[in-house]
């Protein structure tokens, strides 16, 4: 049996084609993707970069998703046949040095769904138990998709350190400056800044709890801030994956700020810092690198209600506009896509 996939071969050539039903193993199950959301990280791909993992073509891409259990293995125990799922598309081998030592995403032998091994661009997808996650009741297909973006946001959250009444700033209202937003506030953020040029998600981000939002293109931020009576700001979570976005963000973060440094850039930009800046504001630069154990909590959060995961949505298509999406970033301008193979 075949079914219909997006393979890619290799910078800019994805092609829809059938592709051999995966053949699980005792310890798999076949899921039947329902969406897919289309990540940052497969447009480094399609571009020829390099993303969270190195991919070897031809593979199937597409590692935000969900869908139906049609089949389950021998050996599998915590989910059947039916069962409604969402994928952690990061599988760590439990036996190497960082792995036994708590720090599972940095794994020496890690795979990847939709990067390492094929992924959710497909009618089908098979994937390891340990992978697997139960959609709560209230949680649709394309939310259970946007829980691997939201679990990721989660660990760069965690690492920023946000405490109760601070002051917060988002450069970059996509997907994830979004949901970077909602979490800043649910962390006890006093005021959120959205720095976005585009005015359709920055009414996005004030309905999801943006307290100033600024066109960095056409105002002066600085001066906007201090309208708003943001005068010291603790947090900066650069989202957009820019160079003068990184600098941007050096610029406005207050004395002992963390700058979380969470948008991913091409593998070779670089960015020219001033030490002395840095210096004399005590500043933290951090990063964040994938979703190491947060997805159930996203998943939570996205059930509850507490996390808008769908608002960003603009679009649900299906496989045959994958490589369209990929390759023109006026179309994905317009927000997040998720495809659906059964479009």
């Amino acid at each position: 049996m075949t079914m219909k996939s997006a393979v890619f071969y290799g910078r800019h050539d994805l092609r829809i084609e059938a592709h051999e039903l995966p053949v699980i193993g005792p310890e798999e199950v076949l899921i039947q993707v329902k969406a897919c959301g289309v990540c940052g990280t497969d447009v480094h791909i399609f571009e020829g970069d390099k993303g969270a993992a190195e991919v070897t073509p031809p593979t199937i891409l597409g590692h935000e998703f969900s869908g139906v259990i049609v089949e389950a293995g021998d050996r599998v125990s915590s989910c059947k046949k039916g069962d409604r799922v969402c994928v952690d598309p990061n599988c760590y081998c439990g036996a190497c040095e960082p792995c036994r030592n708590g720090a599972v995403h940095f794994c020496e032998h890690m795979t990847g769904y939709g990067t390492t091994i094929n992924g959710g661009f497909a009618e089908y997808c098979a994937v390891n138990e340990r992978q697997i996650y139960l959609l709560g009741k209230n949680t649709t297909f394309e939310q259970g998709a946007m829980a691997e973006p939201a679990a990721c946001c989660l660990h760069g959250l965690d690492l920023c350190g946000i405490t109760l009444g601070q002051q917060v700033a988002v450069i970059g209202g996509g997907m994830i400056g979004l949901l970077m937003v909602q979490l800043a506030k649910l962390a006890g953020a006093a005021k959120v800044a959205l720095l976005e040029p585009v005015e359709e998600k920055r009414r996005v981000g004030r309905e999801m709890g943006a307290d100033v939002c600024i066109d960095p293109l056409t105002e002066d931020v600085n001066v906007k801030l201090k309208e708003a009576e943001m005068n010291w700001i603790h947090t900066v979570i650069e989202c957009a994956g820019k160079p003068s976005a990184i600098n941007q963000a050096i610029d406005i973060a207050g004395n002992q700020a963390v700058v979380m440094m969470f948008g991913l850039t091409k593998p070779d930009e670089t960015v020219e810092i001033k030490p002395f800046t840095v210096f004399k504001k005590e500043l933290v630069l951090k990063s964040s690198y994938i979703n190491p154990c947060t997805q159930k909590r996203a998943l939570d959060l996205i059930d509850s209600g507490r996390l808008d995961v769908s608002s960003m949505i603009c679009e649900v298509c299906g496989l045959e506009t994958l490589g369209e999406i990929l390759a023109d970033p006026r179309m994905r301008s317009r927000g997040k896509f998720i495809i659906s193979p059964e479009l």
